[in-house]
């Protein structure tokens, strides 16, 4: 069997408050095999965005593992890409000097031109070519996320992580960098995960959806998303989509105490 890229076994996490510790991952068991794409979805709160900074060795669990290729995860790691709600852009910079700066952080063999090449291939990639030298102010919110997801995937990393990087955008800008994302994958190889309150989004990008159960959240559900080769917004209105959707929301009322607790199963 082969090793997945991304294993995270038996991980108990709580934070630390005045009032006591606040427990948020209880022996939590999560994989990912290679170019692999797994979506987390689950309840406010339950410990999501905590799981992705302990993939990228940003924090340490209290117990349990994560390992990345075969290595434990002991502090942050150069083959991880981040992407978050914010895109946090730096105003004084222009887009293609956005994109760039991880590789002033990251050590590269790429030349500078090299480097400047690739950054516009991917600003190509995404629609954004011709606006290299727009500063952010200029942007629009959708075409400031594809800058950030450029600069996310600039390093070539191994794991791309996506923390609800499209939840702040409207509808239409939303589904777009949904189809972006499916093009940039296949140009662009990773193994993703992807965190997301949208469960459309989640079974429109990822292979696997990860339900969490609420804090302290464990691994209490998950689902294989049984669509192969390139997806297009009409998977969204299929009778196999409406059924993976109902079984999201029903597992997602389970783990805010809403619907009756069941016992652990894999869809396939």
């Amino acid at each position: 069997m082969t090793q997945p890229l991304i294993d995270i076994k038996g991980v108990t996490h709580a934070y630390q408050t005045q009032s006591g510790p606040l427990p948020v991952l209880d022996n939590l068991n999560v994989s990912v095999p290679e170019g692999g794409f797994a979506a987390v979805v689950g309840p406010s709160g339950c410990g999501k965005s905590t799981l992705t900074r302990l993939i990228a060795g940003l924090m340490k669990p209290d117990t349990g593992e994560v390992w990345l290729h075969g290595e434990r995860v002991k502090g942050p790691r150069s083959t991880v890409g981040m992407a978050f709600q914010n895109p946090v852009l730096l105003e004084w910079r222009s887009i293609l000097k956005n994109v760039l700066l991880p590789l002033e952080i990251v050590p590269t063999k790429l030349s500078k031109k090299e480097a400047e090449d690739r950054a516009r291939h991917l600003l190509e990639l995404v629609g954004l070519d011709g606006f290299e030298d727009k500063r952010p102010s200029e942007l629009s919110g959708g075409m400031r996320q594809r800058a950030s997801l450029c600069r996310a995937l600039i390093h070539q990393p191994e794991v791309l992580i996506l923390d609800e990087p499209f939840g702040a955008l409207d509808a239409f800008t939303r589904e777009d960098l949904w189809q972006i994302m499916h093009r940039v994958k296949e140009e662009e190889p990773f193994t993703g995960v992807l965190i997301t309150h949208d469960l459309r989004e989640s079974v429109f990008l990822a292979d696997e959806v990860i339900v969490l159960s609420g804090r302290p959240a464990t691994t209490q559900y998950r689902l294989k998303v049984p669509m192969d080769g390139p997806r297009d917004l009409e998977h969204l209105y299929t009778p196999e989509t409406a059924e993976m959707l109902a079984i999201l929301r029903h597992q997602i009322e389970i783990a805010q105490g809403r619907a009756p607790a069941e016992s652990s199963e894999v869809a396939e």
